[in-house]
């Protein structure tokens, strides 16, 4: 399950704000209703998918940034030839 968040933070990454508040209630609603976490480990559950779904965006902001930066270096070096 912990793969889904990261594509979740993947997918989603543009708009990381909201992603990481839904990656955290999207993680809790898997795993209460399942019985595999209580009301007490809540909080920690909420943590543990917001960090999912930080290194899902970190990736996502970390090639859209790659790509900014080739299509920025790119026309200039085509105009000198």
């Amino acid at each position: 399950m912990i793969p889904t968040m990261i594509l979740f933070g993947l997918l989603t990454g543009r708009w990381w704000k909201t992603s990481l508040v839904m990656g955290s209630v999207i993680w809790v609603a898997l795993l209460l209703p399942d019985g595999i976490i209580t009301v007490v480990d809540i909080p920690g559950a909420a943590l543990f998918g917001l960090v999912n779904t930080a290194v899902g965006i970190g990736i996502h902001q970390g090639v859209l940034w790659l790509v900014r930066r080739v299509r920025s270096v790119t026309p200039s070096r085509r105009s000198s030839l």
